[in-house]
């Protein structure tokens, strides 16, 4: 194998399959990424048996053929080149000759047939989403999800079609968020629970990227297929039955009001200097007055906030996690958020003002 290529592309593609290389890997071919020369285009691939992603770039192939080299070592080594061509050569079967106009060096590999066979995802559904539209609902859905192995169902983002549309879901038991998208080309409707560290990992390839279009997605029984152009993403899905979020979701409002981003947050990041003290509980009265946000008194003091708004509906009130609310404010892409809440027992609603295709609940804590 040899070939010639940019450090610019070398870098682009290794910073983006590197994201599927694990650390304390019991096999030591995980550690590295699998780099074949085909054709025009050089491929790159890594896995950690969860999640595999590929990419690849346009370069000068010489000779065709493929070897594993350990991935960090590599991109640390390819940021730290100037930004001109690049030579590579397979020697002996098992190392890599990289050389540039003013450096050469050697990095030992581990043979190609060494390499986990990435399996190929048999369509039994799919469709395509606008891939700016994903990414940013990634970010409104995917940190709501659990990280506790406790309870594995609920460590995944549920992905529900129906016709035109998909609905991503994650829960945690303490909140929960739903995000509605449009998509086309859906064949048949999907349902299926995707691990949230794959989605995580496809939010930041996403925002890495900065690319338009559409993304494919394919889904077969036990694993889901991402398509990007240059990118492709492959990941297990998570087995078993996702809860029926939709009958902890508030059906009746009692009361509701309209609130500034921007102030909301600042009053929160405020009292949570001193909500901290005591896991984040803070306590919302809502009445004709405004909102008073107060904290219990804990060993660093107690904190008292007033915002100014017009409550629709009576008077009440609410405790709740700061965090979480800061958590779900900061993921917005709207000024204002709508806060409506029921009974002391239900969940209190957010939802941006005027849009309906997200809502975000949060579980209340005891008064």
């Amino acid at each position: 194998m040899r070939l010639i290529c940019t450090q610019k592309d070398l870098s682009s593609a290794l910073s983006i399959t590197n994201r599927a290389v694990g650390v304390n890997n019991t096999l030591p071919v995980l550690n590295n990424v699998l780099v074949k020369a085909e054709g025009k285009k050089l491929y790159f691939t890594a896995t950690n048996l969860e999640i595999a992603i590929s990419y690849w770039i346009e370069a000068d192939i010489k000779n065709e053929g493929e070897i594993t080299i350990p991935s960090k070592l590599l991109t640390s080594y390819i940021n730290y080149l100037k930004d001109e061509k690049v030579d590579i050569t397979l020697e002996n079967g098992d190392s890599v000759l990289v050389k540039t106009s003013d450096s050469k060096t050697k990095i030992k590999g581990i043979a190609a047939t060494e390499f986990p066979t990435i399996p190929v995802v048999e369509k039994e559904g799919g469709f395509t989403v606008s891939a700016k539209d994903l990414e940013f609902a990634i970010k409104q859905v995917a940190f709501a999800a659990s990280m506790s192995s406790t309870r594995p169902i609920l460590t995944g983002v549920f992905f529900n079609t129906s016709k035109d549309k998909l609905k991503m879901v994650a829960t945690d038991s303490y909140r929960l968020a739903e995000k509605t998208l449009n998509i086309k080309n859906s064949t048949g409707d999907i349902s299926c629970i995707i691990p949230v560290k794959t989605i995580l990992e496809l939010g930041a390839i996403l925002s890495l990227l900065k690319e338009g279009g559409d993304i494919e997605v394919i889904v077969s029984k036990n694993q889901v297929f991402f398509s990007l152009n240059k990118t492709k993403i492959t990941s297990r899905l998570i087995e078993g039955q996702f809860p029926n979020y939709q009958q902890v979701i508030p059906k009746t409002t009692k009361t509701s009001t309209n609130l500034n981003i921007s102030e909301l947050s600042l009053a929160l990041k405020r009292i949570n200097l001193f909500a901290k003290e005591n896991n984040n509980k803070i306590l919302l009265k809502l009445s004709k007055e405004g909102i008073m946000i107060t904290t219990d008194v804990t060993q660093v003091g107690v904190g008292e906030v007033e915002l100014k708004a017009k409550i629709d509906g009576e008077d009440n009130e609410i405790a709740l996690n700061s965090q979480f609310m800061l958590d779900v404010l900061g993921n917005l892409e709207t000024s204002e958020v709508t806060l409506k809440l029921g009974e002391k027992t239900n969940p209190a609603v957010f939802q941006p003002v005027n849009k309906e295709d997200y809502i975000h609940i949060i579980m209340p804590l005891k008064i």
